[in-house]
């Protein structure tokens, strides 16, 4: 099944704030850097170690 990277990272920090109550702005800044990250250059990298 293919995601879009959007709503499954929409999806992993509704869930975080849910379960662990973090504040915003640290949310914010864990969903826009794995957004930058996986369009990086280390995405082949990351990909590979993730399967």
């Amino acid at each position: 099944m293919d995601v879009p990277l959007w709503f499954a990272l929409l999806c992993v920090g509704v869930l975080g704030v849910k379960l662990i109550r973090p504040p915003w702005w640290l949310v914010a800044v864990l969903l826009l850097g794995g957004y930058l990250l996986a369009d990086s250059l280390l995405a082949p990298v990351i990909d590979t170690a993730i399967k």
